[in-house]
């Protein structure tokens, strides 16, 4: 597969670019190395494309996990403690787990386990590879990259997305480069308040 446009929000690409040029080009790498005809493997069941062969998001996501695991790229966890308290929320956001949770029983309230995964991180650099549905992306930039940064975990978060090109040989539902990109634009320079690298990649 290849890249067909990246985005830098906050100056993501251009960190990774000074910072972490050898981690940018391992990620170019293992974008190459996806053989994208060996995915089209799902026959459409959908009435506008009875028979159709497709682009099955499930092996596209196989692909990556086998490619960038094999680079070292792990999964990782963020805990943290909820509450219904906005005070309470706004003090313990920064504390450990451990001290958030002794916070809020402190206060009398009832603490609430919650967290967030993300599939590939790997030296402070955090990957989501979305073919799911569309909805996931905007989970993705402005939960998931936003905590593990908030959490000190992550300098930058890597979305990786098909282009229109791309998610229209695909099942109905999976998210594109274009439409998220001007969902991000529309927001504002400065929100998600993350570093982002989003991909667009073709067949």
């Amino acid at each position: 597969m290849v890249i067909a446009q990246t985005y830098s929000h906050l100056n993501g690409l251009e960190f990774l670019l000074v910072h972490k040029p050898r981690l940018w080009e391992e990620i170019r790498d293992v974008i190459a190395q996806v053989d994208a005809a060996k995915c089209k493997t799902k026959v459409s069941k959908e009435k506008t494309m009875t028979g159709k062969l497709l682009y099955s998001p499930i092996e596209m996501n196989n692909c990556f996990k086998l490619l960038l695991r094999n680079e070292g790229w792990q999964e990782s966890r963020v805990n943290y403690w909820v509450t219904k308290s906005e005070k309470l929320i706004r003090k313990t956001l920064t504390m450990t787990p451990g001290e958030q949770k002794k916070e809020i029983e402190a206060a009398g309230e009832t603490p609430i386990f919650s967290y967030n995964q993300t599939d590939f991180v790997k030296d402070r650099v955090a990957i989501e590879v979305q073919f799911g549905k569309y909805a996931f992306v905007a989970y993705d930039l402005f939960v998931k990259h936003l905590a593990f940064y908030v959490g000190d975990h992550i300098d930058v978060g890597i979305e990786i997305l098909p282009m229109k090109s791309l998610q229209s040989q695909m099942s109905s539902g999976v998210p594109y480069y274009e439409g998220e990109f001007y969902n991000v634009i529309r927001q504002g320079r400065g929100v998600p308040a993350v570093p982002l690298v989003i991909i667009g990649i073709e067949a």
